[in-house]
């Protein structure tokens, strides 16, 4: 496929750890550029959903994932292209890195760490450093953070959490020592902090009053302290992206029938966590995708043939979910195939944490004080409406809860040598979080399954 290459001002915000700052400056410099008139495109590396919601909410559309872990490091240019370039090219990509900037999946080194993403979509990196009890050494972390790998362009430092007016001219004075520009600072007095709770970051969907004044909050800091030129200056400084753009139509191979079976898709405040991608690969495979809340809507839309249920919170809305009576029995009775990731798990089962859920599912699911989380390399274990038996899937496990049983008789996956999840008729659930951009195979097989 010829492309035209395409001049995208670009940049990486990052940080040596987690903890630094990276939200706080990633959203306001989105929500700041778009005050200014621009189209800004926002992405995330890593498999995290809830940040992409505060991009989305300061950008004005869709935040991306960049993950080479689960969609393979030869998409990520692409998939970057792709949703910079919807529904209307951007002027500018923003993208917030993941944990510390050489931090990659485990075992793996810095693969699918943000040094990696910024070498993969050549972009340059604005550091963001939490300088709280740190003088000099600030410039001697920047220099040691940019010498660990050539390859990874540090173009500025963000300074966080400065004490003083003192502190700042110390500072500044350090790092033009080694060369690196400060092109903005953050005082301690005038930072900005979203809720957050046992998995992060309260999402947007469920506090939308609240989190606008949030973005609204993070762009007046950024535009009172960060130089907003030399930064789309240092965006400019990305040289053209060559290949082209991924494309949805061409990942499933188009639709296969001119009939378009209609997919119902859980969203609303319980039901967060979704890619973009997914809707726009089942689009691409044929079918009609429409939202269902759960927490709202008593019935699926008429005609759903097919129900997809992602990950989110349902833990935090268990007794509206359960007062959903009529929706609940729908789906224990539905006959398509339902797809439930995480939250769509617990969603199916007989109850959460003692209170009623659809009864899809012989489980019963509740809280626990332990943290799941990491990357998984995955078997599909049984056929279903996603998967064939034997395929080999990437995704990842982000949850403290746990079932009972921890698999069905015929389980959705398998690693680490043991069955996880559940397939049932045509139903497959689990805990696994995946995304479709790296098996678009999926799509396809759930809309075939409509059929």
């Amino acid at each position: 496929m010829v492309s035209t290459p395409w001049a995208l001002p670009r940049l990486v915000v990052a940080a040596p750890a987690s903890g630094h700052g990276k939200t706080t400056v990633a959203t306001g410099l989105l929500a700041a550029l778009r005050r200014r008139g621009l189209t800004v495109s926002p992405h995330k590396v890593g498999p995290d959903y809830i940040d992409p919601g505060y991009h989305a909410l300061a950008a004005g559309r869709e935040g991306r994932n960049l993950d080479p872990f689960l969609v393979g490091a030869e998409r990520i240019a692409p998939l970057l292209r792709h949703g910079a370039s919807v529904p209307t090219p951007a002027d500018i990509a923003v993208v917030e890195g993941v944990m510390g900037l050489h931090d990659g999946a485990v075992g793996r080194r810095d693969y699918a760490s943000t040094a990696h993403v910024a070498r993969l979509i050549d972009a340059p990196v604005l550091l963001v450093l939490d300088t709280t009890a740190q003088g000099r050494s600030a410039a001697a972390l920047t220099l040691g953070m940019a010498a660990f790998d050539p390859a990874v362009r540090i173009g500025g430092v963000i300074l966080n959490r400065v004490g003083s007016p003192r502190h700042e001219s110390l500072l500044r004075d350090a790092l033009a020592e080694v060369g690196v520009p400060v092109l903005g600072a953050v005082t301690r007095v005038v930072e900005v902090a979203a809720p957050a709770r046992h998995l992060g970051l309260v999402p947007v969907a469920e506090r939308a009053p609240e989190s606008l004044a949030i973005v609204t909050a993070l762009a007046e800091l950024v535009e009172a302290t960060v130089d907003l030129d030399a930064v789309l200056d240092l965006a400019r400084t990305a040289p053209p992206l060559t290949g082209p753009a991924w494309d949805p139509v061409a990942a499933v191979g188009g639709p296969a029938d001119a009939e378009r079976p209609l997919v119902a898709l859980a969203g609303g405040p319980a039901f967060t966590f979704s890619y973009a991608e997914t809707a726009e690969l089942l689009t691409a495979a044929g079918a009609d995708v429409v939202t269902v809340d759960p927490l709202r809507d008593p019935a699926l839309p008429s005609g759903t043939r097919a129900v997809v249920i992602g990950g989110g919170f349902p833990e935090a809305y268990a007794e509206a979910l359960a007062g959903n009576a009529t929706l609940r029995a729908e789906l224990a009775d539905f006959d398509g195939p339902i797809v439930a990731e995480c939250a769509g798990l617990l969603y199916l089962g007989r109850s959460l944490d003692g209170v009623p859920m659809c009864g899809r599912l012989d489980l019963t699911a509740r809280m626990t004080g332990r943290l799941t989380l990491g990357y998984r390399e995955a078997l599909a274990a049984t056929d279903s409406p996603v998967a064939r038996a034997g395929e080999q899937v990437r995704g990842h496990e982000f949850h403290r809860t746990t079932t009972d049983p921890r698999h069905g008789e015929a389980s959705a996956w398998r690693w680490d040598d043991a069955e996880h999840g559940f397939v049932s008729g045509r139903v497959h659930a689990s805990y696994l979080h995946t995304h479709w951009a790296g098996h678009p195979d999926a799509a396809r097989r759930l809309v075939e399954a409509c059929r």
